[in-house]
């Protein structure tokens, strides 16, 4: 896959705007002030792609990139507390919307902050992805900002406080230094190689 040439497509503020799936769509999923947006521009390494706020909260839309083969969804940062009800309600209606919808989900990578427990809200995404059987990669975020025993210590725990943690694919990831992109590339590629493979031999 191309990295650099992935581009912005559009953005939808209400599940009913959504169109129908056209390739398929690897998800970015997680709580507020994640770092999603700074993962997307790492990832994709252009620094404007995905607009990094320093206000929690600000994607308040489903964001789609569109790169040759398949569409990259950024979903609303969920779990931000300083937000009205009314805007809350929105937002879960995006998420809730997005994936009522006969969408082509071909993986799902979500977010958890590396340096604290998940958080309700993360617990109850993960449990969602696993009762429906999507696929998904827990992507632990920040992990730049931890000393070498705060990682271990944290990365441990996390085996412990995630649903089926043992079982699960962890990627440690810095949108600061890029550890864990070409991983994360690695995995991407394979998964459009997949795709591709399976369109061949239908």
């Amino acid at each position: 896959m191309n990295y650099h040439k992935v581009t912005f497509l559009t953005s939808f503020g209400t599940a009913g705007q959504l169109p129908p799936s056209g390739t398929p769509e690897v998800v970015f999923a997680g709580r507020s002030n994640v770092g999603k947006s700074s993962l997307i521009n790492a990832l994709f390494q252009q620094k404007g792609l995905a607009r990094v706020s320093a206000t929690p909260g600000k994607t308040a839309t489903i964001n789609f990139f569109q790169a040759e083969n398949m569409t990259f969804v950024d979903l609303p940062g969920y779990g931000y507390a300083k937000v009205s009800q009314r805007e809350k309600q929105r937002w879960a209606g995006l998420m809730e919307g997005y994936f009522a919808q006969d969408r082509d989900i071909a993986l799902v990578l979500s977010l958890v902050d590396s340096r604290h427990p998940p958080s309700r809200e993360d617990l109850q995404m993960l449990d969602f992805l696993i009762d429906q059987e999507l696929p998904f990669l827990v992507v632990l975020t920040k992990v730049d900002k931890l000393s070498p025993r705060e990682r271990r210590e944290r990365l441990a725990a996390f085996r412990q406080e995630l649903p089926m943690g043992e079982e699960l694919a962890i990627l440690p990831f810095s949108a600061q230094t890029g550890e864990g992109r070409e991983e994360l590339r690695a995995i991407l590629d394979q998964l459009e190689n997949d795709l591709l493979g399976e369109e061949e031999g239908e």
